[in-house]
């Protein structure tokens, strides 16, 4: 069973939508705010959360006309009340007001606060059984077990905002469960697609940071160069769609063009295609059950002219032959593999590691957490965040050994 929605299971859609919108300023956040910003007739915003955004969180809220507003950063309250003023937008700030904002009663809700921080929130608007836009990866790498139930259990309805995951997510819909023989995930290879092992290793942040296709955050478009993204996106749809890892392939497909794919018993593959705009994916959430007009560029194929496909490396890419290692050793260590890329991530960008060595200590703490005997089924999100804690530490002291070797 799954709180994935599935074929024919369409739902009336109210003629007014109230919206809460979870990291409302960052990437998803802008993308998401910029839909609604062109259906301002269909939707009501209930509430707002940002990081540490006080001035980009008081000017969406006054302009939206936001019930609630939240800052993660609880040194910031006196900041956000002074910004908004009079405009009858109720305050809050630190974790338990990220909660509170995904508790208040919208009917649809972005889940896009970024890493770890992001599970009780969403959790939160989960077990009031409310449709939930995922786009925060750490809900289901770090716990998508429980995650998943207890979706199902409080009936809410999880919709996938990831341009690869809602591509799988359309192209379901045209079979039954028993009919999927695999689903692929494209990945457009990053700016390394065609790079030697010995150039990867010495990349530099720089050089990191040019994705050919999609404008991303700092840390995602990191992740899509060691394609460490893709790995993460592997546990994701395994959770998400209840998929072994044997039903899962990645295809490089650097043309960006193509997200998802699902093949059927009867040999049939079908495609979602799309220009790449986060804007598509999350306006399929929002209008979903019906769809609403979306800004993204109109796909002209015959100016595109060719898509081509490769079969990913995992000796030049070591970071997606460890998602496959994760999601099959499970009990926690898709967590440690998540909570291990951010320290690494961290260290890349800190100058403290070599670009090649990120997939080097991601793999060491998980051997490490193996060896050490601390695998065990997560039952909670305090379970989740307690792995992800100390999964973070062995990666942090295993950093200076890393750090001196050579590939």
């Amino acid at each position: 069973m799954s709180a994935v929605p599935l074929r024919n299971n369409k739902a009336a859609a109210s003629a007014v939508r109230s919206v809460t919108v979870l990291g409302a300023t960052g990437s998803i956040g802008d993308s998401t705010m910029d839909l609604l910003r062109a259906s301002r007739d269909r939707y009501q915003i209930e509430a707002l959360t940002a990081n540490t955004n006080v001035e980009g969180l008081a000017k969406l809220s006054r302009e939206f006309g936001a019930r609630f507003a939240a800052v993660a950063d609880p040194d910031r309250l006196g900041e956000l009340k002074d910004a908004l003023a009079g405009s009858g937008t109720e305050c809050g700030a630190g974790e338990s007001a990220i909660i509170e904002a995904a508790a208040r009663p919208a009917d649809w809700v972005m889940a896009a606060v970024s890493g770890a921080a992001g599970l009780k929130p969403a959790l939160a608007a989960v077990d009031r059984g409310a449709t939930v836009a995922l786009a925060n990866k750490e809900c289901l790498v770090c716990a998508g077990d429980f995650f998943m139930q207890r979706a199902f259990k409080a009936g809410a309805c999880i919709l996938p905002a990831d341009s690869e995951h809602n591509a799988l997510f359309q192209a379901l819909a045209s079979g039954n469960r028993e009919e999927l023989v695999r689903v692929i995930i494209t990945a457009s290879g990053g700016p390394f697609r065609t790079w030697a092992v010995a150039d990867i290793e010495q990349a530099t942040l720089a050089q990191a940071l040019k994705h050919p296709n999609w404008s991303m955050g700092q840390k995602i478009t990191i992740d899509s160069a060691s394609m460490m993204n893709k790995g993460l996106e592997v546990i994701e749809a395994s959770y998400l769609f209840a998929l072994t890892p044997d039903e899962i392939d990645v295809l490089v497909h650097p043309q960006s063009i193509i997200h998802g794919m699902v093949e059927f018993s009867d040999r049939s593959v079908v495609a979602q295609l799309g220009a790449p705009d986060m804007r598509t994916p999350i306006a399929h959430c929002l209008g979903w059950p019906d769809r609403i007009v979306g800004p993204a560029a109109k796909l002209d194929l015959a100016k595109i002219g060719q898509l081509t496909f490769e079969t990913p490396d995992f000796d030049r890419f070591p970071a997606l032959r460890l998602a496959y290692d994760a999601l099959r050793t499970g009990r926690g260590a898709t967590t440690v593999y998540n909570a291990a890329n951010e320290v690494a991530v961290a260290a890349f960008i800190a100058g403290k590691i070599k670009f090649g060595a990120i997939a080097r200590l991601v793999e060491a703490t998980m051997n490490d957490w193996v060896r050490s005997g601390n695998l065990a089924p997560l039952s909670s999100a305090d379970d989740a965040i307690s792995v992800d804690h100390n999964a973070r530490n062995k990666a942090a002291s295993l950093l200076p050994q890393i750090a001196l070797k050579a590939s």
